[in-house]
């Protein structure tokens, strides 16, 4: 699924976040409860009540239900939904940002229970940090750094989720 894609789709029905953001809430939501539904995540995007086309809802379910399903895969498939790598490495630090915003709300919105289990209350503190990245990158160094924050998402994800996820009965894994 390409990126502009999908921001233009939020942009054009005034959704107040960026493509990576609301794939950061899905994550988010998916890694608390992996039956979340796809109407929730809509809502929490637009806020508004946007009077989304056929089409574009399609769309952005369609981003939900692979995100679902790529953070259930045992392949270490899940990816962060960031721009391509020929946008600058400033706006990808950004989109960056606004995803870690967008996956720490989304958790928010979904979890219910008191207290972190295992890890949890560590890595959440990471990726608060990292909410508060420099957007001024350039060069290898940052892109590097890029990188291994990006790589040490993608790990920290599946390991909320497999922390946080609640049985159908309630109850934390």
């Amino acid at each position: 699924m390409v990126y502009q894609i999908i921001n233009t789709i939020l942009e054009r029905n005034n959704a107040d976040v960026s493509a990576a953001e609301a794939h950061g809430m899905a994550a988010g939501m998916l890694c608390v409860n992996g039956q979340a539904e796809s109407d929730h995540w809509l809502k929490e995007l637009f806020k508004d009540d946007a009077d989304l086309s056929d089409e574009d809802q399609a769309t952005l379910v369609k981003l939900f239900e692979q995100t679902r399903k790529l953070l259930a895969s045992e392949a270490f498939e899940f990816d962060l939904f960031l721009p391509d790598d020929d946008v600058s490495l400033d706006e990808r630090v950004k989109a960056l940002s606004s995803w870690c915003q967008g996956f720490l709300f989304g958790i928010g919105s979904v979890y219910t229970a008191s207290g972190w289990p295992g890890d949890a209350a560590e890595i959440l503190k990471d990726i608060t940090e990292f909410t508060k990245l420099d957007e001024e990158a350039e060069g290898e160094e940052d892109e590097s750094a890029f990188m291994e924050v990006t790589e040490y998402l993608r790990s920290a994800v599946l390991l909320l989720r497999d922390e946080l996820d609640i049985n159908t009965d309630g109850t934390v894994h």
